[in-house]
C-alpha cells in the first residue's frame, strides 16, 4: 500500500512559475514508477510527466516542466515553469509497480490532487 499526498498547488499568472510535491508513505518507493496526470473541467485525466530509469513528458509540457524525485525523502516533484492559462487543472501524484504508465487505467495508488489556476 502508497499513500499520496500531493502539495504546492495554488494560483499564479501566466508565465510564472509553481513547484509541486507529492509526499509517499512506505519504504518501497523507489521500487514504484512516479507519475504525474491532472485533469481540467470537463476534461479526461491526462498524462503529464513520468520518471523512473527515465524521464517522460507529454508534448504540452515538454521543455517546461520538470519530473524529479528525492528516494530518500520518499517524495516527488513537478518544476513548471512558463506555466499557460491552459495548464490549469487539478495535478494528480501517481504511482505504478514496474515501469511508467501514460494512461490513468495503469495507474496503481492516486493521490488526491492539488488545484493549479493559470489566470491570464
Amino acid at each position: 500500500q502508497v499513500q499520496l499526498v500531493e502539495s504546492g498547488g495554488g494560483l499564479v499568472q501566466a508565465g510564472g512559475s509553481l513547484r509541486l510535491s507529492c509526499a509517499a508513505s512506505g519504504r518501497t518507493f523507489s521500487r514504484y514508477a512516479m507519475g504525474w496526470f491532472r485533469q481540467a473541467p470537463g476534461k479526461e485525466r491526462e498524462f503529464v510527466a513520468g520518471i523512473s530509469w527515465k524521464t517522460w513528458y507529454s508534448d504540452s509540457v515538454k521543455g517546461r516542466f520538470i519530473i524529479s524525485r528525492d528516494n530518500a525523502k520518499n517524495t516527488l516533484f513537478l518544476q513548471m515553469n512558463s506555466l499557460k492559462p491552459e495548464d490549469t487543472a487539478v495535478y494528480y501524484c501517481a504511482a505504478t509497480a514496474g515501469t511508467v504508465t501514460f494512461t490513468p487505467s495503469g495507474v496503481d495508488y492516486w493521490g488526491k490532487g492539488t488545484l493549479v489556476t493559470v489566470s491570464s
